[in-house]
């Protein structure tokens, strides 16, 4: 039993869903990005290297990303709004359990495993209900949801510094686990579409009679995506392959910059509470490069892989630069011009991986997606943290994940090569069909006159 086609709400209830998504987004990913203020307090208790303590991050990165398929899965089986109320007790136990600080080993469990899995059943089911609230405005609702991470981590970046100041670093993370609690009364908000609930009906094996039911429902906003199994065959689809090749590299850069700003900030002699203050003017500017960025590409004017090309493309710049910084006011500028270039290319990169794939395997391709992303994630952080501490300054893994992101953008280059070929391909074979049908006596004449030749033959 299936949803009758319809277009998405585009409005409405839709935005409730946007603002939650909004708040999950907040209560995760900017958790994940200001991650980095407790770096140092970790590595000085356990007195480890940067690249044992990184594995923290690097962790919870890859369940993160590894968890996406489960969280996409349980989705169409269930409900986004259960997933993501799950995910906000995952989130908190990470945190909680954290508090106790046993090792390092207890730390990658808590901290990196259980917090990455409850961010991973948060954010997923967030960004994939809100693609479906949305059509026209998708790009638009993508960018808002997505903002939240900024938003959050403006405050967050001060707040947690406060936090470790007053309670130390074991304390601050027991109070943020329950702060993400809060999440669990997002997921609540998010109300499943009617072709969920006409899903879950088909499978309970409960009718629903003409006349209540059923008509409520048809008053209700349906999706029009009746996709209701997980299509684990897109990784024979090349289009998909190049995507997620650049989803792999690109995050191996992403995560790198947040993680070691503060300790190259501290190696330069700034203040701690001035540091503080990058990850705001981070957050701020990251802020509106996501709004502004999604608001110009509901315009439709570019093509949405050209603009995440060129946001690439300048993130590279922006991170190749960011080393040269000798001082607070220029590390700020450079630190404001990557972020606001990286926000630009969060707010389209679900919305192109949607166009690649298509919406009817949106929410398959966009677990799968964050699975192949996942070893970017694991090894990413590491890798910078090896060549930190082969290089004895923290600039060399600014410089990698710039020189990654160089590499990033030839797969999408390849990728947007690709399509316009098959685009070519397929106006070139309906030329013929149009040429027959459109001077058919033209075409009888010919197998008339192949037929006489062929009758002179024979005789």
């Amino acid at each position: 039993m299936q949803a009758k086609d319809r277009n998405p709400p585009d409005g409405g209830y839709g935005w409730v869903v946007v603002v939650s998504a909004f708040m999950v987004m907040g209560l995760t990913a900017a958790v994940l990005k200001t991650f980095g203020l407790f770096f140092v307090e970790i590595q000085q208790h356990f007195d480890e290297l940067a690249s044992t303590t990184s594995w923290i991050t690097s962790v919870a990165i890859a369940i993160f990303h590894l968890g996406a398929p489960v969280a996409s899965s349980l989705c169409v089986r269930y409900t986004h709004r259960a997933v993501v109320i799950t995910g906000g007790l995952l989130a908190f136990s990470g945190m909680a359990l954290g508090f106790l600080g046993l090792n390092m080993v207890w730390m990658y469990a808590t901290t990196g495993f259980l917090q990455g899995l409850g961010i991973s059943f948060s954010w997923t089911p967030a960004v994939s209900i809100v693609s479906h609230y949305f059509s026209k405005k998708r790009a638009l609702a993508n960018a808002i949801a997505s903002a939240g991470e900024c938003a959050f981590a403006f405050t967050f970046g001060p707040f947690f510094q406060w936090l470790i100041s007053q309670y130390g670093w074991k304390g601050a993370l027991l109070i943020i686990g329950g702060i993400q609690l809060n999440i669990c009364v997002c997921g609540v908000l998010m109300r499943p579409l009617a072709s969920s609930r006409l899903l879950e009906a088909s499978c309970s094996g409960t009718e629903t009679s003409p006349g209540n039911g059923a008509s409520r429902m048809d008053k209700e906003d349906v999706s029009p995506i009746t996709q209701k199994t997980f299509n684990w065959m897109l990784v024979r689809r090349p289009e998909f392959v190049l995507y997620a090749v650049f989803g792999i590299l690109a995050a191996m850069s992403f995560f790198v910059p947040p993680l070691f700003l503060v300790p190259l900030s501290y190696s330069l002699g700034i203040d701690e509470s001035w540091t503080a203050s990058l990850l705001s003017i981070l957050a701020m500017v990251d802020f509106a490069g996501r709004l502004l960025c999604g608001w110009y590409a509901n315009l439709h004017v570019t093509k949405t892989v050209h603009l995440l090309t060129m946001t690439i493309m300048l993130i590279s710049t922006s991170l190749m630069l960011l080393p040269l910084a000798n001082n607070y006011l220029s590390l700020a500028i450079f630190t404001g011009f990557y972020g606001f270039f990286f926000g630009t290319t969060v707010a389209v990169h679900i919305t192109v991986l949607a166009d690649v794939v298509g919406m009817p395997d949106f929410d398959s391709a966009l677990g799968l997606f964050m699975l192949i992303r996942s070893t970017g994630g694991f090894v990413g952080p590491p890798l910078a943290g090896l060549i930190v501490d082969m290089a004895g300054d923290y600039r060399a893994g600014f410089y990698m994940a710039g020189a990654t992101l160089v590499l990033s953008a030839g797969f999408l280059v390849t990728l947007d090569q690709l399509q316009q070929r098959k685009e070519r391909g397929s106006q070139t074979n309906t030329k013929p069909e149009k040429s027959i049908f459109s001077y058919p006596s033209l075409h009888l004449v010919k197998l008339q006159n192949r037929r006489y030749q062929e009758h002179d033959v024979v005789v």
